[in-house]
């Protein structure tokens, strides 16, 4: 359970924030232990009288145990793996407290990462030195780009992963993480500094209230276990997941869950609340597990993994597995599976419209309500490891939340299926979430300083997204930290934050914080304007570097990698520029097969590519049919058109795989890259127009009040976030540039 503690700071944490109140005076022994600090806090009057007996209404003795870390991230899923990794690289002193260090990188639901858009996440964590990409790859037990046959712009990185694989490598991977420490238990509260009085009452108010606080009304400073530990903190990052007053659904029945067989944090969202954070509810669902060993897949097409492999990690050429790839399977429910939904459509809970599921992954009974004219819906049947794992099966597309009972005779009515034993239900997960538009840029809330919050807390879906938020949380937690503790306040802190240009990562957190969320939230490529220039390939040359600058990279080889990659992409390029001819030498070249327009201008081959006359075979090294199997080429295997450049430039064919297709996706979209990159500056130059955080909306003559009721509720902190506000008219943006220009030339006169 997870509670923050408001009403009794007061009595509690400021007296061990200064160990007694003016009355009290503090003597401090501080050993290390670890990265964290334990301190001995022994209170004495002012008076030199010794220690006092405290009443019982206080919510700490005078004298304890207290662990001093810069930040404490609570959760250990997706996100909290990201976030206290980010937080150490940042170099602050960072702790991981988990319920059960067990379950750490847990993989919750589907044993996968990656997708469209989400395979794109997964590469920008990876370009930060996050863990995801990497731990995926030394896990992955199937690789495979999907829309292959479409533009690399929207191509997709996905990887089949094996849980145990998975789990383990991340537990050992942060176990030996430089500057963290993982710690097993509960928090109960979370500690808060107020600088203003605000009793419950002013706190539900606020609650209630369509606005956000332009400033923050509490700071963080720390958090409290139930063993009664307190670990003293600068900054605190929540990723409770689906926990935050989790309840699970199976048929009729609900019990408080965040997870089967885990308990549920109840506590947190009253808490959230009454300090004055917006709360919605949404719902997930998850399918029931088969045992692999009792379904017969003589009669399903199958579906192999791509030969050669696409790591997630910028630094991985190849994968453990890559040889060894688990097959997966395809099938299908029946129309006699769907009436058998219809007809139990009263004996689910789970199924009512007032909370709003995943509208791109929605469950079984969804689908039969919704598209009542299809006869049948696919269903993948996913191995969830490797055989020597487990024998365990994932049906991709059957989520549902009836009861056990009917999930057994509607599973055996799936071709394939018939003899299959359900080795867990299906079931679903109702669970808070905070409205992210109470959040910043940097994922802190405005109402609270130095309290962060990434993952499902924040209304989103999936690991990429929790991951991605994850590591951005982490980061400027510790960033913020360990700038405080410079007590440079002259200087702002350092901050990772990404616009819409700037990536996926950058769209997600944009949306999130500019118009909020109705339904979880996931990534794809139609979200992005940018999507052109935020490819999977190129992630590295857009977010390393700037990862690094910030000090987030710890990885020297990454480094050094990614210098080569440009300098070998610099030298494929000059390559393609030295070979230059005519029109008709290049018609000739192509073997009269291809018109040039003879305008008598010479073209460099790197021309030819922009334009369409020469390709580059994307699978180049798949075609031996001695050991890749023919499913595995697809039937769109070139970028571009015309003949192979290797055809025209022979040296090219010396160049790396990866390096060739990187500069050829560069050529094919040079003239839409142009001009993208003319609007991203225009872009930032609308970023960089900062709004005041204590704007009063309602000054501003010219807004209709739905515009000041949702400027308000937002608090945009530029004019570009301003007019990404869904109901934000351009009249408004004018009216509203117009009142801070004078408010700021009064103020300055």
């Amino acid at each position: 359970m997870l509670r923050l503690s408001l009403r009794r700071w007061q009595s509690g944490f400021q007296r061990l924030a200064s160990c007694g109140g003016s009355s009290l005076r503090p003597t401090y022994v501080a050993q290390t232990t670890g990265t964290g600090h334990r301190q001995r806090c022994v209170s004495t009057t002012s008076g030199g009288h010794g220690a006092t007996a405290k009443s019982p209404d206080l919510l700490y003795q005078s004298t304890s145990d207290v662990i001093e870390y810069d930040v404490v991230v609570i959760g250990g899923g997706h996100a909290g793996c990201e976030a206290c990794s980010a937080a150490a690289r940042a170099g602050a002193s960072a702790v991981l407290v988990t319920q059960r260090v067990d379950t750490i990188g847990e993989m919750s639901c589907n044993p996968s990462f990656g997708g469209i858009g989400k395979g794109v996440l997964v590469r920008e964590v990876d370009a930060m030195d996050g863990l995801c990409g990497r731990m995926a790859d030394l896990g992955g037990v199937q690789f495979r780009i999907l829309n292959r046959s479409k533009g690399p712009a929207v191509h997709g990185p996905r990887a089949q992963v094996d849980r145990v694989i998975y789990k383990r490598n991340m537990l050992q991977t942060l176990q030996t993480y430089a500057g963290l420490d993982i710690k097993a238990g509960s928090v109960a509260d979370i500690l808060l500094d107020r600088s203003t009085e605000l009793d419950e009452q002013a706190l539900k108010r606020l609650a209630s209230q369509d606005s956000t606080l332009a400033t923050s009304s509490a700071t963080v400073v720390g958090v409290r276990l139930e063993s009664g530990e307190i670990i003293r903190a600068r900054k605190v990052v929540i990723t409770t997941g689906t926990f935050l007053g989790g309840e699970i659904h199976i048929g009729l029945k609900a019990f408080p869950s965040g997870r089967k067989g885990e308990a549920a944090s109840i506590g947190l969202s009253k808490s959230l609340k009454d300090a004055g954070f917006r709360l919605g509810r949404m719902k997930t669902g998850t399918p029931p597990r088969l045992d692999g060993l009792t379904i017969d897949y003589s009669r399903m097409p199958k579906q192999l993994g791509d030969m050669p492999v696409s790591p997630f990690s910028f630094i991985h050429d190849s994968v453990p597995h890559a040889n060894d790839q688990v097959v997966c399977y395809q099938t299908h429910t029946t129309p006699a599976v769907h009436d058998m939904i219809r007809a139990n459509f009263d004996q689910s809970i789970h199924i009512r419209e007032t909370i709003r599921g995943p509208r791109y992954c929605p469950s079984l009974e969804s689908k039969v309500k919704r598209f009542s004219e299809k006869e049948s819906h696919l269903i993948w049947l996913e191995p969830e490891g490797l055989p020597e794992h487990t024998s365990t099966v994932y049906p991709n597309g059957i989520s549902n939340t009836m009861p056990e009972d009917i999930q057994q005779k509607f599973l055996r009515m799936i071709p394939g299926l018939e003899n299959v034993v359900m080795t867990q239900p299906g079931y679903g997960v109702e669970y808070d979430h905070v409205d992210p538009r109470e959040l910043k840029r940097t994922l802190e809330t405005k109402r609270v300083t130095g309290l962060y919050m990434a993952g499902q807390i924040n209304g989103t879906t999936g690991y990429e997204e929790a991951a991605a938020q994850g590591l951005l949380a982490g980061a400027n937690a510790g960033l913020a930290a360990v700038h405080s503790k410079a007590e440079c306040e002259s200087q702002e802190a350092p901050q990772l934050t990404l616009d819409r240009s700037d990536g996926y990562l950058g769209v997600l957190i944009d949306d999130l914080i500019t118009r909020g969320v109705n339904e979880p939230y996931r990534v794809f490529t139609a979200r992005s304007e940018y999507r052109l220039s935020s490819r999977a390939n190129n992630a590295d040359l857009r977010l390393t570097r700037r990862a690094a600058a910030l000090g987030l990279v710890r990885d020297s080889a990454r480094l050094a990698r990614l210098d080569t990659v440009e300098a070998d992409m610099a030298h494929a390029q000059a390559m393609l520029e030295q070979v230059v001819h005519l029109p008709h030498i290049w018609e000739a070249q192509m073997g009269g097969s291809r018109r040039v327009v003879r305008d008598g201008v010479r073209k460099s081959a790197l021309d030819m590519i922009r334009k369409g006359f020469l390709s580059e075979d994307l699978w180049a090294g798949a075609r031996d049919p001695e050991n890749v199997p023919p499913e595995h080429i697809p039937k769109a295997r070139k970028l571009a058109g015309g003949p192979e450049i290797s055809a025209i430039v022979p040296a090219w064919a010396d160049v790396p795989l990866d390096i060739r297709q990187r500069v050829v996706t560069e050529a094919m979209y040079h003239g839409h890259l142009r001009q993208l990159s003319a609007e991203a500056n225009t872009f930032k130059r609308e970023e960089s127009m900062r709004l005041p955080a204590d704007i009063d909306y309602s000054k501003v003559r010219v807004l209709s009040h739905e515009e000041v009721d949702k400027l308000s509720i937002v608090r945009p902190d530029t004019f570009g976030a301003a007019k990404r506000i869904d109901g934000i008219t351009p009249g408004g943006i004018l009216a509203l540039l117009k009142y801070v220009r004078q408010n700021r030339a009064a103020q300055s006169a």
